[in-house]
Order: C-alpha cells, then sequence, then structure tokens
C-alpha cells in the first residue's frame, strides 16, 4: 500500500524516461498509475493517485516542468489479467496489475 517510489522505480525513471523527455521537449506526459485488485476499489483509487502524483514529483525534482505533467490513478479498474476481486492469484500475478505507465500527449 506504499506510494513511495523505490530505488529501482527511480533508476528506470532515470535511465529510460528521462532521455525521452529531454528528446522531446514541451510534450506533456500522462502518468498513468494502477493497483492490483486487493482491498477496497476506493482505497486502490487513492493509492494510484498517490503514486501516480509520487511520480510526478520525482519528475519536478528532475526538472520537468509541472504543467508537462498530467497524473492519473486508474486503482484497479484496467487489470492486465484475470486478479479481479475473489479470483485466487499467486503474488506474481497480483504484481503484473501494480503499474505505472508513461504516455506522451501531443499538444
Amino acid at each position: 500500500g506504499s506510494a513511495s517510489l523505490t530505488s529501482e522505480a527511480m533508476r528506470i525513471i532515470d535511465s529510460r524516461l528521462m532521455p525521452v523527455l529531454q528528446q522531446n521537449p514541451g510534450v506533456k506526459l500522462e502518468i498513468a498509475s494502477h493497483t492490483d485488485a486487493r482491498g477496497t476499489a476506493s482505497s486502490n483509487q487513492s493509492l494510484s493517485e498517490r503514486r501516480a502524483k509520487a511520480v510526478a514529483d520525482y519528475l519536478m525534482t528532475k526538472g520537468v516542468n509541472s504543467s508537462l505533467l498530467v497524473a492519473n490513478g486508474y486503482g484497479e479498474r484496467n487489470l492486465k489479467n484475470r486478479c479481479a476481486d475473489g479470483v485466487s492469484c499467486t503474488e506474481r500475478e497480483h504484481s503484473a496489475n501494480r503499474r505505472t505507465e508513461f504516455r506522451l500527449i501531443n499538444n
């Protein structure tokens, strides 16, 4: 249930996302965070919103203009697999749904 960025997440942002943003100055970025289906839908929505904001905050510390960032939390609405409420899944299956995706938005 944490919204804190791990050192691994920061490394991925620094090595993969920052070069894309530097090559596309002025392009908006959607930060789309998702959760697994464990917990309530409302708590997962809140968690995903906090996670998206944490990424946006980190990007701002790297010099990305806040007006170019759109942080959206989708909670458990866009699962990547069958692991919805009431379905027995492994930890690995649940973890596939906990993710943050990035999409460049043309102005």
